[in-house]
């Protein structure tokens, strides 16, 4: 039975968005590690090659690198048909990459001493707020990236979707403070 399953899985092909550290590169190994092929994705191409890099020095081959900036849709056009030529289809796609809409002052943050998981509750919230500062720019830049890039990404990739045999997923992934 798992020699099935690993046969499934290697046939599986996965993009995840904003990849290069945090949530969207452990889900990146972790697919990997299931025999997913998996593209790798990152707006600067420095850090996605090196974050690729890291999972090929770890054993997995299976990734790949390919730059993407969610905002461009040149970017994305070029994406899609990388994975057309490339794959000929897509099974899974992760819509991870993504912009907190504020400037964090991180020192000030880190000396606050406060536990992530407190900051949109009670006393916390407002010691929080002095670390932030939100602009209009921040703002759109956000829309920009977590709400369009990821509807234009999914747009553009969908036909791909569409034609996996193994039954095609998209995960939306969101976080915090976008790591």
């Amino acid at each position: 039975m798992e020699v099935n399953m690993k046969h499934a899985a290697v046939e599986k092909c996965a993009v995840v968005t904003g990849a290069n550290k945090g949530i969207g590169l452990e889900t990146v190994r972790q697919l990997a590690a299931q025999g997913v092929r998996v593209v790798l994705t990152a707006r600067d191409e420095e850090r996605g090659i090196q974050a690729t890099s890291s999972l090929h020095k770890l054993g997995f081959s299976n990734v790949i690198f390919h730059q993407l900036d969610v905002v461009d849709p040149a970017s994305i056009r070029s994406l899609a048909d990388f994975i057309r030529h490339q794959f000929g289809k897509l099974d899974i796609l992760v819509n991870n990459a993504g912009a907190s809409g504020v400037i964090v002052d991180e020192q000030g943050l880190k000396a606050l001493n406060i536990d992530p998981a407190s900051w949109l509750s009670g006393k916390a919230t407002n010691l929080v707020q002095a670390v932030i500062k939100q602009t209009y720019e921040k703002a759109e830049e956000c829309l920009n990236t977590n709400y369009y890039g990821c509807k234009r990404v999914t747009e553009a990739l969908l036909p791909l979707l569409k034609l996996s045999t193994l039954g095609a997923r998209i995960i939306n992934v969101s976080s915090l403070r976008a790591s």
